[in-house]
């Protein structure tokens, strides 16, 4: 068994470096022609006249995800402190087929509810020319990291050993101190893991975004048409030619995506290590 437990660990990496390998061979050419400041810091795309400026994805992906997670974070985070501490059986055993059929809800589902709903109430609401906006992007994005949010949280606070609560209560604190004083930090490697499994879901989402978005590579503005980075990939994909910069720059696009994620665990396992070492 740990030969074959090794095996499927290298074969996970082996992905893992045979994905980096692909989009570093494929990315760096477009990185190279155009320039790495103009391609990081250029605020122009306009693939049919040669700019390929990608700031305003990268700054419309990190308001998104930051604005996303903000909304996310807590409501799944008090929910999963909810179902695993406070809920009664019987509305916990509700609430947590709901939160899984939120995460067996297709992508693609979540941007046609947004599309017909919250894009007209959005245009209606603060009387805009269209809904389409990074603000609907925002809520869409929240709603869809609920479910892994919640999940890993929820597991990760019934992993702690009830002796800690157990000796808390019998110290004097009350039941919510001893949730948030004493349960929460002990499971605060998984919560971090929900989080960072909401931002991945977040950052690296396409399909709902590209209907509730606008796609128009604006520098973000809240109530404006924004162009993610997944979804500047997802949308001209299709049609750019083979071998061309254009479709060499969308391939430098995912490998900014995947540096992105690379640093945010990063950061989260440094900062997690600090803590466990004070």
């Amino acid at each position: 068994m740990q030969i074959v437990f090794l095996v499927c660990g290298l074969i996970a990496v082996a992905f893992v470096l045979l994905i980096t390998i692909y989009l570093i061979i494929s990315g760096l050419p477009a990185i190279r022609e155009v320039g790495l400041i103009d391609f990081l810091f250029g605020e122009t795309w306009a693939a049919g006249q040669g700019d390929f400026g990608i700031l305003p994805m990268i700054l419309t992906s990190i308001y998104g995800t930051a604005g996303a997670i903000v909304i996310g974070v807590p409501i799944g985070f008090f929910t999963a402190v909810f179902l695993a501490k406070v809920a009664p059986p019987r509305l916990a055993a509700v609430i947590r087929p709901a939160v899984n059929l939120l995460a067996g809800i297709p992508s693609v589902v979540y941007g046609l509810v947004g599309m017909i709903v919250l894009v007209p109430w959005i245009r209606t609401t603060f009387d805009l020319p269209a809904g389409d906006s990074l603000f609907a992007a925002i809520i869409v994005l929240a709603v869809m990291i609920l479910p892994s949010i919640i999940s890993v949280s929820e597991t990760a606070l019934q992993a702690v050993p009830k002796e800690y609560e157990e000796a808390s209560l019998a110290l004097g604190a009350t039941e919510l101190e001893t949730y948030f004083r004493i349960s929460v930090p002990a499971a605060k490697s998984g919560i971090a893991a929900a989080v960072v499994l909401g931002i991945g879901r977040a950052i690296g989402e396409a399909m709902a975004i590209i209907m509730v978005a606008g796609n128009v590579a604006n520098m973000p503005s809240l109530f404006s048409s924004v162009r993610f980075l997944t979804t500047g990939i997802a949308i001209e994909m299709n049609y750019a030619a083979v071998g061309s910069l254009q479709r060499n720059a969308l391939y430098s696009i995912g490998l900014v995506l995947f540096f992105f994620i690379m640093l945010i665990n990063v950061l989260l396992n440094v900062v997690l290590k600090r803590e466990k070492e004070d």
